[in-house]
């Protein structure tokens, strides 16, 4: 051991022993002054001493005196943390309390609002069935012959009509996978008839907007194992987004790859605004959307790419997004490919 090394000592585990020596009455603040200036001069020799030794060589205080006030911090001390651990322990089953009470409102809150949208939405479909026959009915001249003008308005009153048909859809398939009740039925699908027919889902709507849209397919497809109707659902979700977010003489692109030999990549790409990398996960909160403002450019309910993520993972699969701000994303997700089974050919 070198002279500058110090022996372990309880000392060592109290603060201001001097101070409290003077507090105590052993000791006088002259006295501490000499065994403090005593500390530096053998410090400065080489020689670490501890104030209680200083004390000692000085014949300040005896060794049992020091020893007893230093057992009586220690002591203080260890009844202080205690204290401070009983109560963080109360604290924190405090907290715990309180988190769990607000989870369990949280939770009912989200059952009311899944609840409240489900019963809404099936109270909306029954007028709005009755909208459609009616405008149906004028359309065919069922009730009388109607003007060009009448004409033009019915039809655009049909196609809202069937906007306003495919949004109670989507909220009640909203509402039963917030309850956990989106089913699936699984069976061989033949993907890439499906991706053909939900490219042409969205070609009009990308004509109007001078959006070029493309299917890329790789050959010999195997079928996947998927529900159709919900993952047709999805894809055409994708699809309309990309279209809707991508300016005139951007390109929209829906791929399907084999990826593995059990495996086929689904991917939707476009050439559109992109999405801040920061601002990723927002887009899958439900009635939520990136610009929120009174007066954004995109409609929308906010619950589309909520929906799609929850039915891709519903098919044990993931979505996963890249993109970069102002120049395009990609959503794409694997499904299990059916052994043996090949997508027949028209």
């Amino acid at each position: 051991m070198t002279t500058n090394e110090l022996l372990l000592s309880p000392e060592m585990l109290v603060p201001r022993l001097g101070d409290s020596l003077v507090q105590k009455g052993y000791l006088n603040e002259g006295d501490l002054q000499k065994a403090l200036i005593y500390q530096q001069e053998q410090a400065a020799q080489g020689r670490a001493v501890l104030l209680g030794q200083a004390l000692i060589d000085l014949k300040l205080l005896e060794r049992s005196v020091i020893d007893r006030v230093v057992t009586e911090q220690i002591i203080q001390l260890r009844n202080a943390l205690q204290a401070a651990n009983r109560s963080l322990e109360q604290r924190v089953q405090q907290r715990t309390v309180e988190l769990q009470n607000a989870l369990a409102r949280l939770s009912e809150l989200s059952q009311m609002k899944a609840n409240f949208v489900s019963n809404v939405s099936h109270e909306l479909r029954t007028p709005l069935t009755h909208l459609k026959g009616y405008i149906e009915l004028l359309l065919s001249e069922t009730l009388g012959p109607i003007s060009a003008e009448q004409k033009h308005a019915l039809q655009i009153s049909q196609q809202s009509n069937s906007r306003l048909e495919s949004l109670i859809e989507d909220l009640i398939m909203f509402s039963l996978a917030s309850r956990g009740e989106l089913s699936l039925k699984l069976e061989a699908v033949d993907i890439e008839l499906m991706a053909k027919m939900s490219i042409k889902t969205v070609e009009q709507k990308a004509r109007d907007r001078g959006v070029t849209v493309e299917v890329v397919l790789d050959r010999d497809l195997p079928k996947v194992q998927a529900d159709p109707q919900k993952i047709a659902w999805a894809l055409g979700q994708l699809l309309d987004n990309a279209v809707k977010f991508t300016s005139s003489g951007g390109r929209v692109s829906l791929g399907v790859q084999c990826e593995t030999a059990n495996l086929v990549m689904v991917s939707v790409s476009d050439t559109g605004i992109g999405i801040p990398p920061h601002r990723i996960g927002e887009i899958f909160e439900p009635f939520h959307q990136l610009d929120d403002s009174s007066t954004r450019r995109y409609a929308g309910t906010g619950i589309g790419l909520s929906l799609v993520r929850q039915i891709v993972e519903a098919h044990g699969s993931m979505l996963d997004v890249a993109s970069i701000s102002g120049k395009g994303s990609t959503f794409k997700f694997p499904l299990l490919a059916m052994s043996g089974e090949k997508a027949e050919k028209g």
